[in-house]
């Protein structure tokens, strides 16, 4: 696969990653979907078992999605900004911390973003515990499953 045809796939994924932000935008197909399209075109046995393993993740992640409580943001009382603010430094938490970080950089930042808001510290973990009753752990989920498998695609084109 050419250096072009990488970078067109990171950025579908990207797409992808910002996709499971934003309501009503298929994130999670878009990155199966560059997933795909990389297995097909660099056809190694470490790229189908990355299709493979990301086909498992997502499908396990709709399971499991079906058990949370659904998407309700306008239920939890902050704003939009606050859940892009959330997601944007779980993408970067990931990659700065591995794994985890994405789960810290969620709840770290919403929780920032709603004591800036609001004030003070009590304020803000009230804030905090209802928007993740609301929407966060469906979007947490999704964007933790999301960038596991944007984590492997990246570490068998780096190592593989």
């Amino acid at each position: 696969m050419s250096g072009w045809q990488l970078v067109a796939v990171g950025a579908v994924m990207v797409l992808g990653l910002v996709g499971v932000l934003v309501p009503g935008v298929p994130g999670q197909a878009m990155i199966w979907a560059a997933v795909l399209w990389w297995a097909l075109t660099d056809t190694t046995p470490l790229a189908w078992g990355v299709l493979i393993g990301a086909t498992c993740l997502l499908l396990l992640n709709q399971a499991l999605k079906a058990l949370l409580p659904s998407r309700r943001p306008q239920e939890s009382g902050a704003p939009r900004k606050t859940l892009m603010v959330g997601g944007v430094a779980a993408i970067a938490g990931f990659f700065v911390v591995p794994v985890i970080g994405g789960l810290l950089g969620y709840v770290g930042a919403i929780y920032g973003a709603e004591r800036l808001r609001l004030g003070t510290r009590r304020a803000g973990w009230t804030s905090l515990k209802s928007v993740m009753r609301a929407t966060g752990y469906s979007v947490l989920l999704e964007l933790f499953v999301c960038l596991l498998v944007v984590g492997a695609w990246l570490g068998a084109v780096i190592w593989g």
